[in-house]
């Protein structure tokens, strides 16, 4: 059985604080063969730099992204050299990067929704040819599902249920209650939720924020200081089958 433990958006500074804190020691008790973490909002909140990308796989096996991959400059051509770093894979063929990483018998996929998003190509092609093209018998397949509609992430999880191990949803950084392991080995969550600071509005200061629903004015967000909260799922799953036997949701707090 193959532990697999997967951290969503990492928020800034306090999210990357948090993973560093808490991830070595369970990583060790609980035996965990693989940690996955969501890093497009590491730098500041937008984006991810080589720099903070070196510094977060002394805690992190791969990264997964979505809209705010580009929003740091000096990332594409990193991406292009580093594989465990991927983006979506239904962006534009020609955008730097991949869109999965495989190692062994594991093949991880980042894929954006549409819903309420900037215009991508389809999810759904994307991983219908990803698929098609990787899947091995037996296989271990994690999707991120990087999505604003819960619904576009239900009909993706109805859609690959028993073709991956499991589909764990990201970006709104709010944590969903409904874990759930589908009778043909498909584990899943709409939401993982956010890591990062535990008193604001998604990771950033609340005050920006209300003043932005407010005014509806142009405005800078930054990310907000004080306790973390860090958001994740422990996935064991069957290296023979591929199929998932366990999703656990893991919230812990710190100072």
């Amino acid at each position: 059985m193959k532990r697999i433990l997967f951290i969503g958006d990492i928020i800034g500074k306090p999210g990357r604080q948090v993973v560093a804190d808490f991830v070595p020691a369970f990583r060790e008790k609980q035996r965990v063969d693989l940690v996955i973490g969501n890093v497009e909002n590491a730098a500041g909140g937008f984006g991810i730099t080589p720099a903070l990308a070196k510094d977060l796989f002394s805690f992190l096996d791969v990264m997964t992204s979505g809209n705010h991959i580009w929003d740091k400059k000096e990332v594409y051509d990193y991406i292009e050299k580093e594989p465990r770093l991927i983006r979506p894979a239904n962006f534009p063929p020609k955008n730097p990067g991949k869109g999965f990483f495989e190692k062994a018998n594991v093949l991880v996929i980042n894929l954006i929704g549409r819903v309420f998003m900037p215009h991508y190509d389809c999810p759904f092609r994307a991983i219908d040819a990803l698929l098609s093209e990787k899947k091995k018998k037996g296989q271990i397949i994690l999707v991120d599902m990087h999505a604003e509609a819960t619904s576009e992430k239900q009909a993706m999880k109805h859609y690959l249920d028993g073709r991956v191990s499991a589909i764990v949803g990201t970006h709104t950084h709010v944590p969903t209650d409904d874990l759930e392991l589908s009778p043909k080995g498909t584990a899943y969550v709409t939401d993982v939720g956010m890591t990062g600071p535990a008193d604001s509005i998604i990771g950033m200061e609340k005050e920006e924020i209300i003043q932005k629903f407010l005014t509806q004015m142009p405005a800078r967000f930054n990310v907000a200081t004080g306790p973390s909260v860090l958001n994740a799922v422990l996935l064991e799953v069957d290296e023979e089958t591929g199929k998932a036997h366990s999703i656990t949701r893991i919230k812990e707090k710190r100072n």
